[in-house]
């Protein structure tokens, strides 16, 4: 079982110094810094050959090419953050659940229908079975370089619910809505179960090396804020209170910026945004004293370089040099994005950011 890695130790790492951390604490930096949702993805020829024409899972439990796949990233992107190279989906197996991923998407072959088919769930007792994700948690900060932080993530209890029960691909998530409205007590009982299996799992990762963490609700979009408040808020702040102080940690939600200051009381020391909101407001909502990680609409990275540059302008307009800024996209690269557009965006980002933060300082001055 690993343990929370002492505080003392963590507190030399030289990635705890790092961009990335700094303005997650919100401290000085002299420029923004940069990390990518699926920066390590179908977009790049190198992960395309590093994976291979197998089984999306078997890739998933290799630690060395996942490693491999993070470590190539990090270097050609220039990015200042690497995360874990895992899915979200990885912690339904032990709880009994068999994931599959045929083209269209991610499934569960045996869904959650009934009351009855939550009460066939195991717990999350030991992380054994997912010691392949702790091993290359382990190896990818070998491989980085000392000053690059490695961020853990896992799905958040209502995501991975919605994958449980209806599998992707849907729009209206009308099987997930009607299990949590007809069994209310066993949709509490099932997210307690993931609940529980995502805090022991993030915890196993911050022991192997993450020094932060991001749960994504990648479908929490679907719920009306009321909704989200009765039948999710409460497990997602049990999940946040049982993480670290010390270690920061994202909650990242796509879909719907009603859910914005639902998110912040639920926890989390900083808050991911989609594209739909804009990042102004999103202070106005959350307060100076936020730090907030996004938001670029990862679509921009499919258009010409001026565009980008002009959106990216925006975004960094609203930033205005606040502490406590992330850079990142709304959501994950595309599989069609070019390669040079992603490295067109981190190079942009840094030289803007690096003269407003510069122009600033000359104006205190």
């Amino acid at each position: 079982m690993h343990e929370i890695p002492d505080s003392t130790r963590q507190g030399k790492a030289p990635w705890m110094n790092s961009r990335f951390m700094r303005a997650a604490r919100r401290e000085p930096v002299d420029q923004l810094p940069v990390w990518l949702m699926r920066q390590a993805g179908r977009f790049m020829p190198e992960y395309r050959a590093i994976r291979g024409t197998g089984n999306f899972l078997d890739f998933c439990r290799d630690p060395q090419r996942c490693a491999q796949v993070m470590q190539v990233a990090v270097e050609n992107l220039g990015v200042d953050a690497a995360i874990l190279f895992s899915d979200l989906l990885v912690v339904l197996e032990p709880l009994g659940l068999r994931v599959e991923f045929p083209p269209d998407g991610p499934q569960v072959a045996n869904p959650i229908r009934t009351p009855d088919d939550v009460k066939q769930l195991r717990p999350l007792e030991s992380l054994e079975p997912l010691s392949y994700v702790l091993e290359a948690a382990e190896l990818t900060r070998q491989l980085l370089p000392s000053h690059i932080p490695l961020i853990g993530f896992a799905g958040a209890p209502f995501t991975l619910a919605s994958y449980a029960i209806e599998g992707s691909g849907s729009k209206s998530f009308h099987l997930t809505k009607r299990f949590m409205y007809q069994h209310e007590d066993a949709w509490f009982e099932l997210l307690r179960l993931l609940g529980e299996a995502v805090t022991r799992f993030l915890l196993g990762q911050i022991a192997a090396g993450a020094g932060a963490v991001q749960i994504f609700d990648t479908w929490v979009g679907c719920l009306s804020p009321d909704d989200y408040r009765y039948f999710v808020l409460p497990q997602m702040t049990e999940c946040f209170r049982a993480l670290p102080a010390s270690v920061p940690s994202i909650h990242f939600a796509t879909g719907n910026p009603a859910l914005v200051p639902l998110m912040a009381q639920a926890g989390g020391s900083v808050i991911g945004l989609d594209w739909r909101i804009r990042l102004e407001d999103a202070w106005k909502i959350l307060g100076d004293q936020a730090v907030i990680q996004g938001n670029l609409d990862p679509a921009v990275l499919l258009g010409p370089q001026e565009r980008i540059r002009r959106v990216v302008t925006d975004l960094l307009h609203q930033w205005a040099g606040r502490p406590g800024y992330i850079f990142n996209l709304g959501h994950g690269v595309l599989p069609q994005t070019p390669v040079e557009n992603v490295k067109y965006l981190v190079r942009l980002v840094h030289e803007e950011s690096r003269r407003i933060l510069e122009q600033s300082k000359r104006e205190v001055e």
